[in-house]
């Protein structure tokens, strides 16, 4: 288990709190924590994200992503965190607040993943809303996308509560689970009244 002590909350960026969660960036203390917790719900988390490559949930694989985190948060073209549950420090999921656009556009994409054994407790709801905030009050963002197939209805769910509004749909937009798929497409702009999902 991950330790997890306000005093150290993170090395690499600052700790966002939520109802119920802390979010910060990932650190190499939390690889077991994220691998068990990624390999426990391989079959959960699937049918929604890209094919993970073969050697995903081993330490070097594990380091070079965290080499990408931190490089893509010192250039500031994203934002990852993984999100833990105040009540035991649990690792429950992670949330990146990624592809920055700034400029006129002044823009974020959102994702976000949770263990099986932590879905439909509010978790993801809190973090996203944690990022929504951050996004806005902090990196000064103007708006926040995020995406996800129409037969995720857990997740859409969560959009619509959080105020996303559904603008659209992206034909053939991701690789998921190595299937070209549709997308919906769902905004919050600054402004938006953040919801609770």
């Amino acid at each position: 288990m991950a330790i997890l002590r306000r005093d150290s909350l993170s090395q690499s960026g600052r700790a966002l709190e939520g109802a119920g969660v802390i979010l910060r960036a990932p650190e190499q203390r939390d690889f077991v924590a994220w691998a068990n917790n990624r390999s426990q719900s391989r079959t959960f988390l699937a049918p929604w994200e890209p094919t993970w490559p073969l050697d995903d949930l081993t330490r070097d694989a594990y380091r070079r992503r965290l080499r990408r985190y931190d490089e893509d948060r010192r250039v500031g073209i994203a934002y990852a965190y993984f999100v833990f549950r105040n009540e035991d420090a649990r690792l429950v999921g992670g949330v990146t607040l990624g592809n920055v656009r700034r400029g006129v556009a002044q823009t974020a994409s959102v994702g976000y993943w949770v263990g099986e054994q932590f879905q439909r407790r509010g978790y993801t709801a809190a973090a996203v809303a944690a990022v929504l905030r951050h996004a806005f009050d902090d990196l000064a963002l103007n708006r926040v996308e995020a995406s996800c197939m129409s037969e995720n209805e857990a997740s859409l769910r969560l959009l619509l509560g959080l105020g996303f509004q559904q603008e659209g749909v992206m034909r053939s937009a991701l690789k998921i689970n190595g299937v070209w798929r549709d997308h919906l497409l769902l905004a919050i702009v600054r402004g938006d009244s953040i919801g609770h999902a």
